[in-house]
């Protein structure tokens, strides 16, 4: 049983064992012709090796064997005077060869494990890190939970100072916070959205008309493509929370905020345009990241932990599809791309047919 089992694990070993055999017989039977089996006993060492890297030990040893038995062989014929000594620096010509492809084949290894260690090590930090954001979120509910209670009785009670409307304020805030940090962690897991058919013109202007009586900017609303997308409605307007979130923030009173949409196909955009500020290019590349800021100054005066461009992102992802950015002096556009969209059927209209009465 051992030795089967040795064999299949050596079989690739062996099989060029028995064929580097068969070309040794066949240097020794044909003396004239041995530059053949030389090249293929050489070759299929190296073709071997990239299947098998084997250890240094056992490479430098079987390279060694390889060698000072090829070189033997054409040692014996240039004796015979069937080879000219030229062909014996073949050998060490050959060696060299194999010798840079196993540096070269060694330093790959190396590569693909330094690799692996730093996959697994992500892979390990962002477990890690989903576990704190679920963990950490779900601790401080509980706190939040009953101090917003405590304020609300004190409010009740007729003691409602300006601190315990700023306290309450502060508290939902952090209950953004901690609902979004919620939504973060969940964000992997495969039940994250829950797509149903979405009436897409209804279903932006219900958001679009809810953040026109939140804020005080110059809302427009544009042109929205007739049709149905199939997407978790709740985890779609979330993203769209966030988004003119994003743009109230960085925009002033005059300032205009517009939500327009078009179709590509079967494929949806969404466009949220704001007249605020440029978003510096350094920022662009790390803008959709957790925690990130464009302008973290700014962004901490207002409040922002950069949570809300995250999670549009991991949104935008989880139905297939993608959000990104352009950005100018005049001001940012966000454009949420999702698939699975169907146009609406347009149906041909029939002109009216007016009958004449007689007179």
């Amino acid at each position: 049983m051992r030795a089967t089992a040795w064999l299949r694990r050596r079989s690739v070993e062996v099989g060029w064992g028995l064929f580097a055999a068969a070309n040794v017989v066949a240097m020794v039977r044909w003396e004239s012709w041995e530059t053949i089996p030389f090249h293929f006993i050489w070759v299929s060492l190296t073709l071997v090796y990239g299947f098998r890297v084997w250890r240094t030990g056992p490479t430098l040893a079987t390279l060694s064997v390889v060698g000072a038995m090829t070189g033997a062989l054409i040692t014996v014929d240039i004796y015979h005077d069937t080879q000219e000594w030229g062909e014996l620096f073949e050998v060490p010509l050959m060696s060299a060869m194999f010798l840079a492809m196993v540096w070269h084949a060694r330093r790959r290894q190396q590569a693909l494990r330094a690799v692996e260690q730093l996959a697994d090590e992500r892979a390990s930090l962002l477990e890690r890190q989903e576990r704190f954001l679920h963990d950490a979120s779900h601790e401080l509910r509980t706190p939040v939970t009953i101090a917003r209670g405590h304020l609300e009785v004190l409010q009740r009670l007729g003691a409602g100072a300006p601190e315990v409307d700023v306290a309450l304020d502060e508290l939902g805030r952090i209950e953004r916070i901690i609902q979004r940090l919620l939504l973060l962690a969940t964000a992997d897991e495969p039940d994250f959205i829950a797509p149903v058919e979405v009436d897409v013109e209804q279903f932006l202007e219900e958001v679009f008309i809810r953040w026109s009586e939140v804020a005080a900017r110059g809302w427009r609303l544009g042109d929205l493509p007739g049709g149905s997308l199939q997407a978790d409605p709740e985890a779609l307007r979330n993203a769209l929370d966030a988004l003119f979130e994003n743009a109230v923030k960085y925009t002033q009173d005059s300032d205009a905020i517009q939500l327009r949409g078009y179709a590509r196909g079967t494929e949806l955009m969404i466009e949220v345009a704001d007249e605020g500020c440029e978003i510096p290019s350094e920022a662009l590349g790390r803008i959709f990241d957790r925690f990130a800021r464009a302008d973290p100054a700014r962004t901490r005066a207002q409040g922002g932990v950069g949570l809300g461009l995250a999670i549009v992102d991991a949104i935008a992802k989880a139905h297939g599809g993608r959000c990104t950015v352009r950005t100018s002096e005049a001001g940012s556009i966000f454009t949420l791309r999702l698939p699975r969209f169907r146009p609406a059927e347009v149906r041909p209209r029939v002109a009216a047919r007016s009958s004449l009465t007689p007179s």
